[in-house]
């Protein structure tokens, strides 16, 4: 196949992956992302700005979210108000969502974005989504709340991936909700609705949370980010989908939260955050993530799971070792996660529940030991 055939293959390839990305940003609530994307692919075969823009990364796969690498840049200049004709179409900085078919009329000032600010938004392509987002944080408390239902001992939080290290501070976010309740209604987070079915170990009662006291924070990204500087803020909430507001409101609320609870967050791959972990008489330590997965590569999930075992075989009853994660797992469907639960001494596999991949709300199962497959897998 020649130069000219092989670029075809290419743009059919990224349309096809685009219009992937815009179904799931559909599933997820953001028809302004699923129009957008929909045109997006559109005008990648027909060798648009979108085409010119992404030309070099065409061939980038799925797991890269191409897609939103490229809204997230438009956004920023969104935010920045250097696309103010676009800024009209978006909620996040007060505009309304195009509610025409197929978003034609956001999409028409979008393109001409991509026209006027090719290497702005270009900028953006080689960075990882990093929303870190904030809903995933129902999953870590219920999670911690069956920790210390098994046993009563503070907990020291490690995250990998940790992104901007938000969700370092979860056990300060509220959960409000008809299945069980946890932390104080005055919180600067309140993720309402966020936990659906059998509700996680509580004391006395089911609106009662059980105590999880985080005595220790840390965690390690390859590209971490400081939500304390404007340059971090606006990275952070470039990567919102701009016509989901409550999710802005909550990253907005856990940044007043960082500003008080500090976190120790590193410039290190995820190997090296499971190098520097031990474990510590009296606590748990508790090795947690969320949609990372998909960024290791072969070698640095061979060696989380490696450091994942070292720590395993190490815990004792006072020095307890857990594992606690919200990924895609192939055994779900429509893109669901699953929450799993490793604890040690033992080595005891759970699966607490599912959640969509933002987090929102998680659907708590009745407690079930694995019985193998791939949840072991980082």
């Amino acid at each position: 196949m020649g130069s000219a055939g092989q670029k075809q293959q290419s743009a059919e390839a990224a349309a096809r992956r685009l219009r992937r990305q815009g179904l799931a940003c559909r599933e997820l609530g953001s028809p302004l992302y699923a129009g957008l994307l929909d045109q997006a692919a559109d005008d990648v075969l027909a060798g648009g700005p979108t085409a010119g823009l992404l030309d070099g990364h065409l061939d980038s796969p799925w797991r890269t979210a191409l897609a939103l690498r490229m809204l997230g840049g438009v956004h920023a200049l969104v935010l920045t108000g250097q696309a103010p004709e676009l800024a009209a179409f978006y909620p996040s900085v007060g505009g309304i969502a195009d509610p025409g078919p197929g978003c034609a009329r956001a999409w028409a000032a979008v393109r001409q974005v991509l026209a006027d600010q090719p290497d702005a938004v270009r900028a953006w392509l080689d960075r990882p989504p990093q929303t870190n987002e904030v809903g995933r944080a129902a999953a870590l408390l219920g999670g911690l709340r069956h920790l210390v239902a098994e046993a009563r001992l503070p907990v020291r939080l490690v995250e990998i991936g940790a992104s901007a290290g938000l969700n370092l501070r979860a056990d300060r976010f509220h959960v409000a909700g008809e299945s069980g309740r946890y932390g104080d209604p005055s919180s600067a987070v309140v993720l309402a609705g966020a936990w659906r079915g059998q509700p996680p170990p509580a004391s006395p009662s089911p609106f009662t949370a059980a105590p999880v006291e985080v005595i220790e924070r840390t965690g390690g990204d390859r590209t971490p980010i400081d939500p304390m500087t404007d340059q971090g803020l606006l990275t952070l909430a470039a990567y919102v989908w701009p016509d989901q507001v409550q999710r802005m409101e909550r990253l907005r609320g856990a940044l007043t939260i960082a500003a008080q609870y500090p976190a120790d967050l590193r410039q290190e791959l995820a190997s090296d955050t499971l190098r520097r972990t031990a474990l510590a008489e009296g606590t748990w330590t508790v090795l947690w993530h969320s949609i990372v997965r998909q960024y290791l590569d072969e070698a640095q999930r061979a060696a989380v799971t490696e450091g994942i075992a070292a720590l395993g075989a190490a815990a004792t009853p006072s020095a307890r070792f857990a594992w606690l994660a919200l990924e895609p797992h192939r055994i779900t469907a429509s893109g669901e996660c699953l929450v799993t639960l490793t604890t040690w001494p033992g080595g005891r596999e759970r699966v607490l529940g599912t959640a969509p991949p933002h987090g929102l709300p998680v659907t708590w199962e009745p407690v079930a030991t694995s019985a193998g497959g791939d949840i072991g897998q980082p």
